[in-house]
């Protein structure tokens, strides 16, 4: 049999602009002009990188696998630059050229149709939970498919934890190691949301390979039960405590989520409950802090992170606040982070384990490893952060 033949054929397709909202503070990348936000804003886009990160990782299984994907920026130009074995889908007029800034879900669809046909064995996307929505309105459960995260929010269970793991997923099953299951689609209103409401719908599921540690589960809210909402107010009071105890002219940063937000429910002062707020001396004194922002109002400053994990997720960054960068957090300093966390949440964390996802490697490893994470009034755990 020809070797050809016998490889592990992966669809492909990369979303071009997926996360481009995260550091502007957007919350997404839904009815966001992109070449506007790059270039007036400073918006990123991230799935590129995303994409070499996770194709580096693969460079072992080279033999081993074959790709077919759209030509362009939604696949082809990334691997041409790879020695991976691949073809381009031909058949489809949409799709026989692709340009930044000028593709859509349409384009999306009509990939999953055209790669849904091609007899792949794993269809790899890269993106966001708005293109897991789109390519599960097409493939639901025909094939496997695997997300590698590049969007802002990220709350589906269809994707790996990130762009290496999805390396080693994808290498463990084509070996028949791992499982397939079906794992949620979820997305939100993101109009609602950058209007602080989380308003989530379940979309459908999809066929994923499931590794544990590599897998990324579905983002689980805080319950709405009063001893949720006592233990939050707890830490809020240990941690104000702590405030008056300490020099009067630190700025405070607290990050998105019902946690950090009882913090500010205590002082009587509003809260983003998604965005990013600065306060001094008790006082609320900017919100919604986006990247830019950010680096202005702590440059020559002493300022302090507060910050809590997604639910059942456990990313402490990554998910829902690219705009605290590897730059923010490395002028905020290690050492002015403090992670709280509910005891409920902390129990819905896969093996009580804390992940880092910033989108920059080495600032990931350095705050990798073993970390005092608040969970009550003046009670600790310790957690690792992998």
């Amino acid at each position: 049999m020809d070797a050809e033949k016998t490889r592990f054929r992966i669809g492909l397709i990369i979303n071009p602009i997926a996360g481009i909202g995260g550091k502007i503070g957007h919350k997404g990348s839904d009815g966001i002009e992109a070449e506007k936000a790059i270039t007036e804003l400073g918006a990123e886009i991230q799935s590129p990188r995303r994409t070499r990160e996770f194709l580096q990782a693969l460079l072992p299984f080279e033999n081993d696998v074959s790709f077919i994907t759209v030509s362009g920026v939604m696949g082809g130009t990334i691997l041409e630059d790879f020695p991976f074995t691949f073809d381009l889908l031909t058949d489809q007029p949409l799709l026989k050229s692709t340009e930044l800034f000028s593709t859509s879900s349409e384009h999306t669809n009509a990939a999953a149709k055209a790669l849904r046909d091609q007899h792949i064995d794993l269809l790899v996307f890269v993106g966001g939970d708005g293109t897991a929505r789109d390519i599960c309105e097409i493939i639901l459960q025909t094939l496997p498919v695997l997300g590698i995260p590049a969007g802002v929010k990220i709350h589906s269970s269809v994707f790996a934890a990130t762009p290496p793991s999805a390396a080693q997923i994808v290498g463990r099953f084509l070996h028949q190691e791992i499982p397939l299951r079906e794992a949620e689609v979820l997305d939100i209103d993101e109009d609602k949301f950058r209007d602080n409401q989380v308003i989530s719908k379940l979309y459908g599921y999809m066929l994923t390979p499931y590794a544990p540690t590599l897998s990324q589960p579905s983002k689980m809210a805080s319950p709405h039960t009063e001893q949720e909402f006592e233990n939050q107010s707890r830490i809020a009071e240990w941690l104000l405590m702590e405030w008056e105890q300490g020099d009067p002219e630190i700025y405070y940063l607290l990050g998105p989520g019902t946690t950090t937000r009882a913090i500010a429910n205590v002082l009587e002062q509003p809260k983003s409950l998604l965005g990013v707020d600065l306060f001094y001396q008790k006082q609320r004194i900017a919100a919604d802090l986006n990247e830019h922002a950010l680096l202005e109002y702590i440059s020559g400053k002493h300022a302090k992170l507060i910050i809590t994990p997604i639910g059942a997720q456990g990313f402490v960054f990554g998910r829902g606040n690219l705009q605290l960068s590897a730059e923010v957090l490395s002028h905020i300093g290690l050492s002015n982070i403090q992670i709280i966390a509910t005891k409920y949440k902390v129990s819905t964390l896969p093996n009580r384990q804390l992940r880092v996802d910033s989108r920059d490697t080495e600032f990931d490893k350095t705050f990798q490893g073993l970390h005092r994470v608040l969970v009550d009034f003046g009670e600790y755990y310790i957690l690792e952060v992998i």
